[in-house]
C-alpha cells in the first residue's frame, strides 16, 4: 500500500534532490524512500545495540570466571573436612 505526503523543500535542498535522482537513474520519490531506509537501518542497528548493552550490564557480576574443578574441591573439603 503506497500513501501519500506532501513535503516542502528550501528551493536549493529541491534542487539538489532532482540532481541526486537524475544521476542515479532513480525518481525523487524512489531517492527519498532509499535515503529514508538507510537512516532506518542505523536507526535500528543503534537500537538493538544499546539494548544487548543494557542485557549485559544486566548479567553484571552474575557470571564469573569459576573453575568449576576448583568449586567441587573447595565443596567437597567443605562438606567433608579435610
Amino acid at each position: 500500500m503506497s500513501i501519500r505526503k506532501n513535503f516542502l523543500f528550501d528551493e536549493e535542498v529541491a534542487k539538489h534532490l532532482e540532481e541526486i535522482a537524475k544521476l542515479k537513474g532513480h525518481t525523487q520519490t524512489q531517492t527519498i524512500q532509499e535515503f529514508i531506509e538507510k537512516e532506518y537501518k542505523k536507526i535500528s542497528i543503534k537500537k538493538k545495540l544499546a539494548t544487548l548493552d543494557e542485557i549485559e550490564d544486566s548479567f553484571h557480576g552474575l557470571l564469573t570466571t569459576v573453575d568449576a574443578k576448583s568449586a567441587r574441591i573447595e565443596h567437597a573439603l567443605e562438606k567433608y573436612g579435610k
